[in-house]
């Protein structure tokens, strides 16, 4: 198993910045991809941003490209979401998600090839 801890949700104004991290302790793979998906209330849950072991492919969704950028330290097992300009629509709880089988690409962007899920991270933008 794999364990998931995301941190670093908050209360932000709009123009504002956060740092979302997750760690991953248990049986940790060495190859495996990692996302961030994020789901507001009364929708579902879409997908943010993942990459690849290497660290240097990367996937976003429209709606954050050249806001949000994501990053890692395999030597931590940890994935960052760096957040900015965040606006009212950003405002949701963010899940970290491991695909554990995964370390040739593509960047996996659908929640069903993601195998293990952390328990999110409330992110609230003001106006």
């Amino acid at each position: 198993q794999v364990q998931l801890v995301e941190s670093g949700g908050g209360l932000v104004q709009a123009g504002g910045s956060l740092r979302l991290s997750c760690a991953a302790s248990g049986r940790t793979f060495s190859g495996y991809s990692m996302g961030w998906f994020r789901q507001a209330p009364g929708k579902e849950r879409e997908f943010v941003a993942a990459i690849m072991w290497s660290g240097d492919n990367t996937r976003y969704t429209d709606s954050v490209k050249g806001r949000f950028t994501i990053s890692r330290d395999n030597a931590k097992n940890t994935v960052y979401l760096q957040m900015n300009s965040l606006k009212p629509e950003d405002t949701a709880v963010y899940y970290c998600a491991v695909d554990k089988d995964n370390a040739l690409g593509p960047v996996p962007w659908s929640p069903y090839e993601y195998d293990y899920w952390g328990q999110g991270t409330q992110v609230t933008v003001s106006s």
